[in-house]
């Protein structure tokens, strides 16, 4: 007896009794619910993955174009300032290689493209105008603003457990892990099993990763104070005391000429510019070896006499922060090039795959069964 159980091994963990039988129906019944919404959210992130040249392809005036100099740099934000800042502008992306055209966003989501030299209109797109937009505000929003961002935030955790719970209820022992990822084509049941079971321990890490930071996004706040608790790091620096606006030009080339010289080697993304309660003008930039694409750097200036009033180096926070930072542009695909821009895509559709194979597998037993 004892010799057989030697050359047997020891019996490998696995669940059993009440505990897997209500882990299989919680299994189910999440996939068969949640997993629909699920599968459309991350359907629309794969299309989301590709919004700068689906935007230029849609749009082809918004591609093509020189980057502005610093002359003309200071032009053009002379004529925002004077056209378009009365009209509710909240704020301006710089012409940058990815998109080179300027792009303002407004009150009431309302986004404009101006011509990077001229600072001509090119484009005028109206919130939830084109498709990109309706699928960007479903993937964020679930096309229902704040009540759909908190209600994302919910099918993210359930996905979460979703996901968890899949191994959990797979996991074969050492010895028979390479036969149980084996696909099979017939009868159907083992099929759609077995390809629902490989494909998403295969892929686990990845779905999982950007399934945990697109829920992180939802609560970033909240992920932000954690994080910083957790690795017992001080509160992010706070902006400078308000000053007062003044009706006095501008020298938008020396503003930026200061902003560049308060982080050399950021890139400059995007301008806040001065507010009826506030004559401050923020900019975010990214600094080298920043991974999110508008980043987290910002430099705060009295725009009249180009004076940088402080500045922040993303690239000097704590572990905790950057954690935070990095949340975004692993989730979106925007570092780490077109491999994972591509991983990204794939984790997307990968959800549609594991609702179509998880519902003909219920299917099919409860068909042979019933």
């Amino acid at each position: 007896m004892s010799g057989r159980a030697a050359i047997a091994g020891p019996t490998p963990w696995r669940l059993h009794g009440r505990a897997r039988q209500w882990l299989q129906r919680l299994h189910l019944w999440l996939g068969l619910s949640v997993g629909v919404a699920y599968a459309l959210i991350a359907l629309s992130g794969s299309l989301l993955a590709w919004q700068q040249p689906w935007l230029r392809a849609a749009y082809p005036q918004l591609g093509g174009h020189a980057l502005p100099d610093a002359t003309q740099r200071a032009a053009v934000l002379a004529h925002i300032a004077a056209e378009w800042q009365p009209q509710d502008l909240r704020a301006a992306d710089l012409p940058l290689p990815g998109l080179p055209v300027w792009q303002l966003y407004f009150g009431d989501g309302t986004r404009r493209y101006l011509d990077p030299v001229s600072g001509e209109l090119l484009l005028t797109r109206a919130p939830r105008g084109d498709v990109l937009q309706v699928v960007r505000e479903w993937h964020t929003h679930l096309l229902a603003g704040k009540t759909g961002e908190e209600v994302l935030g919910v099918l993210g955790w359930l996905v979460l457990l979703l996901l968890l719970s899949g191994p959990l209820l797979w996991w074969p022992g050492r010895r028979n892990l390479a036969a149980s990822l084996r696909p099979h084509v017939q009868p159907p049941t083992r099929r759609w099993l077995s390809w629902h079971r490989s494909a998403g321990v295969l892929t686990l890490p990845l779905i999982l990763l950007v399934s945990l930071t697109g829920t992180l996004m939802v609560y970033g706040a909240g992920t932000g104070r954690l994080l910083r608790a957790v690795f017992a790091e001080p509160p992010p620096p706070k902006p400078p005391a308000a000053i007062a606006l003044r009706d006095t030009p501008i020298d938008w080339a020396a503003v930026l000429a200061a902003a560049q010289r308060a982080l050399p080697g950021a890139a400059l993304h995007r301008m806040t510019l001065p507010g009826a309660h506030n004559g401050q003008l923020a900019i975010r930039a990214q600094a080298p070896g920043e991974w999110h694409q508008v980043g987290r750097s910002t430099i705060w200036l009295d725009p009249w006499n180009a004076t940088v009033l402080g500045s922040h180096d993303a690239t000097a926070d704590g572990v905790g922060t950057r954690i935070n930072n990095a949340v975004y542009p692993l989730h979106s695909g925007g570092v780490g090039g077109r491999a994972w821009q591509l991983a990204v895509t794939v984790a997307g559709v990968l959800p549609p795959f594991f609702l179509a194979t998880g519902f003909l597998f219920w299917r099919t037993r409860t068909r042979r069964r019933g």
